[in-house]
């Protein structure tokens, strides 16, 4: 969508995002679109759930659903939180085993990939995961994947031109 000629709240919005394909496809969603950018950007800068841990599991999304424009903007950001070379290749491999990763990260990998795959987790990852994380950041995981499984989703159905990495920079865009 061209921001000069969506409705004013869209064009807002627009117009104080990255200038990435995806948040013109969405803008065509013309009455969710100023909200789920708020959405975006909360699920970006205000959780409980660890930088870190919400990286990794959107790369495993992106993994997992074969999707390169996820894996492409959030490769950076991944780093940019602290995820190093060799966890970001590992998860390109899908290795989420690999000892690059903590046992708790680990276990993050594995609810993501299970939440992805199964819908439902095991009752054995639910459990380890609720060990290490608090109510809150099980529900923001859980927020942060659905999120990119449904980006995910509207990147391969669109067939969406992948933009050049924003890095960090995605963080004052929202989504």
């Amino acid at each position: 969508m061209n921001p000069a000629d969506a409705p004013a709240p869209v064009r807002e919005a627009l117009q104080a995002a990255l200038p990435l394909n995806f948040f013109r496809v969405m803008a065509n969603a013309e009455t969710a679109f100023p909200d789920w950018m708020r959405w975006g950007g909360t699920l970006l800068k205000d959780l409980a759930l660890d930088p870190l841990l919400r990286e990794i599991a959107i790369l495993r999304v992106a993994r997992l659903s074969d999707v390169r424009y996820e894996w492409v903007q959030h490769a950076p950001i991944a780093r940019s939180v602290g995820a190093t070379d060799e966890m970001v290749h590992a998860l390109g491999r899908d290795e989420i085993e690999a000892d690059c990763f903590s046992p708790d990260q680990r276990i993050v990998l594995q609810f993501t990939t299970e939440v992805v795959r199964d819908v439902r987790p095991s009752d054995e990852t639910a459990t380890a995961l609720t060990g290490l994380l608090s109510p809150r950041e099980v529900v923001e995981l859980l927020m942060v994947i659905g999120q990119y499984m449904m980006i995910a989703r509207v990147a391969a159905a669109t067939d969406l031109e992948i933009d050049k990495p924003m890095g960090a920079g995605v963080y004052g865009a929202g989504g």
